[in-house]
């Protein structure tokens, strides 16, 4: 193998690559952020005495984890605005997509949290005379944030990936400056080279920081 590596093809390109990255891990916490509160609404619905409210959940769980990402972005970006739901512009767009579909991997990590907390922190709140609200703001939602930790930070991860898919609609994430870079340059190596390691950078990077904030929080019984 000889490749003249041309260091100066990802300089020329540096700005493109970091605002890249920046939008695309904008784009991912955003969606975690929306996605948690969906997937919260969710998964208090699965958990409720209603059958209708269960029925709901279950089905918009199913119907989102069953349908592939990218299909998704396509009938978000393309077909909404065939019923009047027009969005303005492609990454408010993508940012919907993607929360819609962290909400529902996030409904069952937090329903699996909230079954998981024991009955007696729930008894004891009782005891000393919170709330039904109370109760929720001060001991289930903490315990079941440091349940789900883990999960969260592994959802934040496979979001910041997976928004490579907006290259499908032509948003300026790493994927498609990578491949305009390449279109432009004709350098293939230095092009994905620099968006593959950009991936792994940041994705160690967010696991390292939340992986302190779970320390942090594991000492909350």
């Amino acid at each position: 193998m000889n490749y003249n590596f041309n260091w100066s093809v990802i300089w020329r390109n540096w700005d493109a690559f970091l605002n890249a990255l920046l939008l695309g891990l904008g784009m991912a916490i955003l969606s975690l952020l929306i996605g948690c509160v969906l997937g919260l609404l969710l998964a208090y619905a699965r958990t409720s005495t209603s059958k209708w409210l269960q029925w709901s959940s279950w089905a918009y769980v199913e119907v989102i984890r069953n349908t592939p990402l990218l299909l998704l972005v396509f009938m978000c970006y393309f077909v909404l605005p065939e019923f009047g739901i027009r969005f303005l512009d492609k990454v408010e767009s993508f940012i919907l997509t993607l929360s819609l579909y962290a909400g529902a991997y996030m409904a069952e990590v937090f329903r699996a949290g909230l079954s998981s907390i024991p009955k007696q922190y729930v008894e004891a709140a009782k005891s000393i005379g919170m709330r039904p609200w109370q109760r929720q703001r001060w001991v289930v939602l903490p315990v079941m944030f440091r349940i789900t930790l883990p999960a969260l930070s592994n959802n934040l991860i496979s979001l910041f990936k997976d928004t490579s898919l907006a290259a499908a609609i032509a948003v300026p994430e790493l994927t498609f400056t990578a491949r305009q870079v390449n279109a432009n340059t004709f350098r293939v190596m230095e092009s994905w080279l620099t968006a593959s390691l950009l991936y792994l950078v940041t994705c160690y990077a967010i696991a390292l920081a939340l992986r302190a904030v779970e320390r942090r929080y594991a000492s909350i019984r």
